[in-house]
């Protein structure tokens, strides 16, 4: 068996640029893997180097076999009932069985067989040499298999040369190179049978068509020959360069905007890029930046530029795919692509400044918010109600937090988020700011939003948090309660982004807010025939589980986050100081005997309910509950003030000065006698006792 390094490109129109980088990578590994699960890999380690640019997809796996070695293999034939005769002789049925399988029992003799039981039958099975595939047919089914399962965001359907077949891919394919070090490897896919020429850049190849001499000087003369960079990765890079280099030439301290989604883009749109300088005129900075900023980015995939203080100066990058001597009229070209962009973002600003933003929030009643919860303008009437109860508990001004929750949407029915939706908010701010609102009115416009993916930042003063909290919690409420619950991978309504949103805002701004209360309030404002009665409680348990996935995120053990969790906390800002005290709790050489110990109170509990009230100090007969007794009633003051003072981790110290008397309880007392009193007696000062020890976690949950 022959060892060589492989390549293999696909040639095809120009890829999806949103996808090329996800369609490379897996294009690359999905052939990789196949070849190893084939036998065809020598050695343990897998080293395979993905190539994607505009126009192919390319891969180059090292130490791959000609042919995969032949395996020694045991086939599962049939039932020995089926298989043998009264004389253990094969039968028909076997060997037909066998001859389909391959294996020649004739030859093999009826030694080879062996028998076991295979669940309730004995089987019969045949060991077997399993010839190993050659290079040709496992790089086949590896190309077929990738292509099938290749990402792509749409597929097409187009004809072949012949006039009468179609096929089914992301873009037409022109060409298939597959080369087994010198070698060319005989396949063929797409129409398209395999060689070693492949094309170059569209304008400035050197050569065309440019013939691979072997697998491992594909990049090579991609480079020289083709003038492309095959490799995505290495191009992202030279972009990267250029980018620093270019704006390092432009001075004054200045740097291309970050955004990484960008550029992966623009990486996928070039074959070797070039960076280029242009400008526009300055007084389009008169428009908000962030207007400018994102039609420069989302429309003509250029990087603006912006000076240390975050400022947009009025130059930007253009990555282009082409690098003539003179590179005036490609700039000169872009300039004047983007001037009419720039100047309708203009347009729109000053057209929108001339209405105000509270003249527009009647117009939503004319918004479908849901067809289920009527307009956008009930919406903001219910929002505004809950913003300024949140306020009010806050301690804010709860004026500016209804003014803020009553403009927040009122940006919605302009021109520029109208073009741009992605604007809804900031431009809020600058109208509300125009409009001579409240400058905590302006920016709470723009932050009721956050945060508004994983990592966002949160609103910075309470009049933003209130905002913010009475969007989410009003979506999650009208939503959740008209049934749109998310289900797997589907959430159209992003409620598990707002749920967590929620929940951040709760914990990390460190709110004292009742959550369930909040819920129950916000349900309050709907119709009362609109949503159920119990979507508050069941709300709180959808927001729970995201927090138990927020928490172990933040590396909490699992069972340390269940014991806090499942008492269904409400006060969402005090939930990561139980969990801390519970922590800090379980290194204590009592918790593990306390857990055990609760856990078995609980398992108790659950088989016969406790009388209410304490238990009585006169029907207490032996040593050992006298004395629990007594440790409870010690106890119980100062572990409940400890709780009320949110000093849950001195709470559960105290409780682990209890361990000798519970340890002796349950060694002495027989809890389940046969006098009905004092058996309910003992029952009592067992729900007393597990009510104490779970003032701050249910500790149950840290036994074993």
């Amino acid at each position: 068996m022959t060892t060589k390094n492989l390549l293999v490109e696909l040639f095809v129109e120009e890829l999806p640029p949103k996808a090329l980088k996800k369609l490379g990578e897996f294009f690359a590994q999905a052939i990789a893997e196949s070849l190893r699960s084939q036998g065809l890999i020598a050695g343990a380690a897998l080293v395979c180097t993905p190539f994607a640019s505009p126009r192919r997809l390319a891969v180059h796996v090292e130490r791959v076999m000609d042919k995969a070695a032949d395996q020694q293999v045991e086939v599962k034939l049939m039932p020995a009932s089926v298989g043998l005769d009264a004389d253990g002789k094969p039968t028909q049925a076997l060997l037909k069985r066998a001859a389909a399988l391959g294996i020649d029992l004739a030859a093999v003799g009826a030694d080879a067989l062996s028998k076991r039981l295979d669940g309730k039958a004995e089987t019969l099975f045949a060991k077997t040499t399993r010839v190993g595939l050659t290079l040709p047919e496992a790089l086949q089914k590896a190309l077929e298999e990738a292509l099938a399962k290749l990402p792509i965001p749409k597929v097409m359907t187009y004809q072949l040369a012949d006039g009468w077949s179609t096929v089914n891919f992301v873009r037409p394919a022109h060409g298939l190179v597959a080369l087994h070090g010198t070698e060319i490897v005989p396949l063929g896919v797409l129409g398209l049978a395999a060689g070693r020429t492949t094309q170059g850049h569209r304008f400035e190849a050197a050569v065309s068509p440019i013939v691979i001499k072997d697998a491992d000087s594909y990049a090579a003369q991609m480079a020289s020959e083709g003038a492309v960079i095959a490799s995505f990765d290495q191009r992202r890079a030279d972009i990267v360069r250029q980018l620093a280099a270019a704006a390092a030439k432009v001075g004054g301290d200045v740097q291309p905007i970050e955004d990484a989604a960008l550029l992966d883009e623009v990486t996928a749109l070039v074959e070797r890029p070039n960076v280029l300088i242009g400008q526009f005129e300055e007084n389009f900075l008169e428009v908000p930046q962030e207007c400018l900023i994102l039609t420069m980015k989302a429309n003509q995939k250029y990087f603006p530029l912006l000076n240390t203080s975050g400022k947009l100066t009025n130059k930007f990058l253009i990555v282009s795919n082409i690098s003539p001597a003179d590179p005036s009229t490609v700039i000169g070209g872009n300039e004047r692509v983007v001037r009419p962009r720039l100047a309708d973002a203009k347009f729109f600003f000053d057209q929108d400044r001339k209405t105000t933003l509270a003249s527009r929030v009647e117009k939503l009643g004319n918004v479908v918010y849901h067809n289920k919860l009527g307009s956008q303008l009930e919406r903001v009437q219910r929002v505004k109600k809950l913003a300024g109860e949140i306020a009010r508990q806050l301690k804010a001004d709860s004026e500016q937090a209804e003014r803020a929750a009553y403009l927040a949407k009122a940006d919605l029915l302009t021109d520029m988020v109208g073009e741009f939706p992605e604007l809804q908010g900031i431009m809020g701010r600058y109208y509300a700011a125009h409009d001579g609102e409240p400058a905590a009115v302006a920016r709470a416009i723009e932050q009721h939003y956050q945060p508004r993916f994983a990592g966002d930042a949160l609103p910075d003063d309470n009049i933003g948090l209130a905002a913010a909290l009475a969007d989410k919690l009003d979506t999650l409420i009208g939503i959740y309660g008209i049934g749109l619950v998310p289900t797997g991978d589907r959430d159209p309504f992003g409620l598990r982004r707002h749920a967590l949103g929620v929940l951040r805002i709760l914990a990390e701004k460190g709110l004292p807010l009742d959550l369930m209360q909040l819920l129950q309030f916000t349900r309050s404002l709907f119709p009362g025939e609109m949503l159920a009665d119990s979507v508050a409680q069941d709300v709180h348990g959808f927001m729970l589980e995201r927090l138990k996935n927020f928490l172990r995120e933040r590396n909490f053990e699992a069972d340390e986050v269940e014991s806090v969790i499942c008492q269904n906390p409400t006060r969402i800002d005090l939930v990561i100081a139980r969990i801390l005290a519970v922590r800090a709790f379980r290194k204590l050489p009592e918790a593990a005997a306390l857990a055990a110990a609760n856990k078995r109170i609980q398992n108790i509990l659950k088989k016969t309910e406790a009388p209410a009230g304490q238990a009585d100090v006169a029907l207490l007969q032996e040593r050992a509950e006298k004395a629990l007794f007594d440790a409870v009633t010690r106890l119980t003051p100062n572990v409940v003030s400890q709780v009320d003072n949110c000093d849950y981790a001195d709470a559960l110290t105290s409780l682990a000065g209890v361990r000798a008397e519970v340890d002796a309880f349950f060694d002495e007392v027989m809890v389940m006698t046969d006098e009905l009193l004092v058996r309910n007696n003992r029952l009592a000062l067992l729900k007393q006792l597990g009510d104490l020890m779970n003032q701050v976690a249910d500790i149950s949950k840290l036994a074993a």
